[in-house]
């Protein structure tokens, strides 16, 4: 069955789930001043998670991405992984951390089925590290995504959040990461979110800059699969890995969307910078009814979806932060 198309002939085959909105970094472009906690319901069980998923997938998603806050802080997140690999017709199980417990448990979340690791990573310089992040872990990220690469975890990249104060050196820096390393690093322009306004006009840098580096040193675009997230990937011959951009403010950004998002409380996101959302978690019982009605009203919800975001006015909907939805 393949019913995830919206009205503007978009198909979605990608998921990304938020499984919890807690965070143990305390990122000055998300939560700089860490983790607070809100009132409302609990986050999604396993069994929840697992109703969630079959019925995604019975709809036509392939690929499931976990994503938090920081997934990992979850005592449970080996259990979720196994859970969401099991389901029949998902062929990608994807997880975004911060990796701060990265090189502990990575081999036991490959063994539970996870096939595509992203890690954040802002900077390889260790002070700007640990002034970005408030952690001084820099050494045991990236330790854990090298261990990541032995023991044969199929895809690792990394997430950068494009900074003014990080810029300079940045690109050469990062290049340099990938020369023997099969890792794709994707620079994400930063995004207006409502808690970051001043943030955003002190840091927020074009992804134009680098665009302008790669064609200088003869990085090339590659072809996007069809159920690659944003990024467009450029690739070097001299480079085991590949550099990209996810640029939210270029122009056409929100044409080629093929994905959706769940919060952690089970609302159905139809975009980051969206108002609301549509509940699903009383349908997650794992009743063969239930599913048949959560299959329809995710389809009806899609007749909802906008053509695009509306950051380019200032306007981030009801975002106040990317770790609320996972970014």
């Amino acid at each position: 069955m393949d019913r995830l198309i919206d009205g503007f002939g978009r198909r979605f085959r990608y998921l990304r789930l938020s499984v919890t909105e807690v965070c143990n970094f305390r990122c000055t472009y998300c939560l700089p001043d860490g983790y607070r906690k809100t009132a409302g319901p609990a986050f999604l069980g396993v069994d929840e998670i697992g109703a969630l998923v079959s019925t995604f997938q019975r709809l036509g998603i392939e690929k499931v991405r976990l994503t938090g806050g920081e997934p990992t802080v979850r005592k449970d997140i080996g259990q979720i992984i196994a859970r969401v690999a099991e389901v029949p017709g998902i062929a990608k199980v994807a997880m975004t951390t911060n990796g701060w417990n990265l090189h502990r448990h990575v081999a036991d979340w490959r063994a539970a089925g996870l096939t595509n690791l992203n890690v954040s990573i802002d900077t390889l310089d260790r002070d700007g590290f640990t002034r970005l992040t408030g952690h001084d872990r820099l050494h045991q990220v990236v330790a854990g995504l090298d261990q990541a690469l032995a023991i044969g975890v199929p895809t690792v990249k990394v997430n950068a959040v494009l900074l003014r104060d990080s810029l300079e050196n940045g690109f050469a820096e990062f290049a340099e990461f990938v020369r023997s390393r099969p890792v794709a690093v994707r620079f994400i322009e930063l995004m207006r979110t409502a808690d970051n306004a001043a943030y955003f006009t002190d840091q927020h840098v074009s992804g134009e800059r680098l665009k302008t580096w790669l064609g200088q040193e003869g990085w090339s675009p590659r072809p996007r699969a069809s159920d690659d997230g944003p990024a467009t990937e450029y690739e070097h011959p001299d480079f085991a890995g590949r550099i990209g951009l996810i640029a939210p403010y270029g122009a056409g950004f929100c044409d080629g969307c093929n994905r959706l998002r769940v919060t952690a409380q089970g609302l159905l996101r139809l975009c980051l910078f969206g108002q609301g959302g549509v509940n699903l978690r009383d349908l997650l019982t794992g009743e063969a009814e239930a599913s048949h009605l959560l299959a329809a009203r995710i389809a009806q919800a899609l007749t909802g979806k906008a053509s695009g975001h509306e950051l380019a006015r200032g306007q981030a909907g009801d975002t106040r932060n990317l770790a609320q939805f996972g970014g």
